[in-house]
């Protein structure tokens, strides 16, 4: 840990898109950048400029405060809530970003300490092994070194250009003498209308995330609560991985790690293999048992209404009522042993697996991960409907916090999503999580319990409908340790 008792924590020193529900956002530009090697003194100079801009938790709780004010009152006046313009940057660094501006402290993270480059093999990525090396399928800018991203948020294009364009201008980007290099951008947006909160396939996402204790001070009805250290760096319950490093440097108190994924999704082809496989149950009509299927490999309808809850029916009411649509456990009797409910691989089992492992004394406290990413891409279009082909890139840009890269994201990706005996101790092998899983040959993947009167049958997945094609492992460094180690005085 930072310190044997650190003092209690404040909003104002911790970045605001780890805590509290995360920056509010219609939109989200992802602005990827490398250091200049001649101008590293310049760049922390000019850090000290942009560290007043960097939207922190005290802010994030207060903006949210003002959304729902907003929300409250056009209710009230019975009409749709306009938007309020606000906008929040986050500032984030890779390990090879650290060392560039010479902070070459250990962190204690291994995972981290690589970089997810060298990491892609170990998440299952799709890629090709050359003379030792393996190279994954990625898109060419995810293989250069990346020093930083910054997040800009907001609640329009406009917004979050116009504060893009301020940043730029304080490291003088573009010009002779920039000090920032742009690798990349990527922009994402909250899906429209009703499909707003709902990922590319369709299921409402973001359901379930932890409570931290301090912070979400009134958790709901089956959210679980961690320590504080799950999240953040130097906090109670928070552990290094690096062999030999048993304390954190001091300044990283209150960071926290993010793991991004550049994730594609397959949405015509997704939906094709639905509508190809319906599960063939007495009663149902081949559309009611795609849809069927597809609440089965995601462990919840498409309004969120989670399938352990309600096993043969979508109910909308219940997927949009927080109070209940993450209160479940899969503890029913017939849980622990039968898919009749919930398949032990859907995507929600598979990555929260909850009394599958607490029951057996197992804690799951450590696998705890804030998410806080956004959607990107068009709608699909009518013609990549009718061809069942995707011709538009459209996914998910997967953001993840926890104080643990190894213990958190990587553990979820590899022993969870891509292991085909987890859960552990079932009567058949539960096969890959149809969405995430991950195999270096897709053709492979293989799932049981689709059907539940047929629980041992496995299904072949034909394709794999969740590609990555990049990312990177970053480090978000608290407001205090910006302003003291990052930035230099001018």
């Amino acid at each position: 840990m930072a310190s044997p008792t650190p003092p209690p924590l404040d909003f104002g020193n911790v970045q605001g898109d780890i805590l509290a529900g995360g920056l509010p956002k219609k939109t989200e530009t992802y602005f990827f950048f490398q250091i200049d090697s001649l101008r590293v003194k310049d760049f922390r100079t000019q850090l000290a400029k942009l560290i007043p801009l960097i939207t922190t938790t005290a802010q994030t709780i207060s903006d949210r405060e003002k959304l729902a004010q907003n929300k409250k009152e056009a209710t009230h006046k019975k009409h749709r809530p306009p938007l309020v313009k606000m906008s929040g940057v986050n500032l984030t660094f890779s390990h090879k970003g650290l060392v560039q501006i010479g902070i070459n402290d250990d962190i204690g993270d291994t995972a981290f300490n690589k970089g997810m480059l060298a990491d892609a093999e170990t998440l299952g990525d799709q890629g090709t092994t050359s003379s030792g090396t393996f190279s994954p399928d990625w898109f060419p800018a995810f293989k250069q070194d990346i020093h930083g991203l910054i997040l800009i948020s907001g609640d329009s294009h406009a917004t979050t250009a116009e504060k893009l364009e301020e940043i730029k201008k304080i490291f003088l980007v573009e010009a002779h003498n920039a000090s920032i290099h742009e690798v990349f951008s990527i922009v994402g947006d909250v899906r429209p209308g009703e499909e707003s909160g709902h990922e590319h396939f369709g299921f409402l996402d973001g359901i379930s995330q932890p409570a931290v204790q301090g912070v979400d001070n009134n958790p709901l009805p089956g959210q679980e609560t961690v320590r504080q250290g799950i999240i953040l760096l130097g906090r109670e319950g928070d552990t290094p991985n690096v062999e030999g490093v048993t304390v954190r440097p001091p300044w990283a108190l209150d960071g926290s790690f993010l793991a991004f994924r550049h994730l594609f999704q397959l949405v015509p082809e997704f939906n094709a293999f639905l509508k190809q496989n319906p599960i063939p149950i007495p009663g149902l009509t081949r559309e009611q048992g795609s849809v069927l299927l597809g609440a089965r490999f995601t462990g919840r309808w498409k309004s969120g209404a989670p399938i352990d809850i309600t096993p043969t029916q979508d109910d909308p009411a219940l997927g949009k009522d927080p109070s209940r649509n993450n209160n479940f456990r899969f503890d029913f009797p017939e849980d622990p042993l039968t898919q009749d409910r919930c398949p032990f691989a859907a995507h929600v089992r598979k990555t929260n697996p909850r009394a599958d492992l607490q029951d057996l004394g197992i804690s799951t406290e450590n696998r705890h991960i804030i998410r806080s990413g956004i959607q990107f891409g068009p709608e699909v279009t009518a013609e990549e409907a009718a061809s069942e082909k995707t011709q538009l890139p459209r996914g998910l840009l997967f953001v993840s916090y926890q104080s643990n890269i190894v213990d958190g994201f990587q553990f979820i990706q590899q022993s969870w999503a891509n292991n085909v005996d987890f859960p552990i101790q079932k009567p058949v092998v539960p096969g890959f999580d149809p969405l995430v899983g991950q195999a270096a040959d897709p053709a492979s993947r293989t799932m049981s319990g689709t059907n539940p009167q047929s629980q041992s049958t496995t299904l072949p997945l034909t394709e794999q409908w969740v590609v990555p094609k990049g990312g990177e492992y970053f480090f978000s460094p608290s407001i205090p340790a910006l302003k003291e180690t990052f930035a230099l005085a001018g």
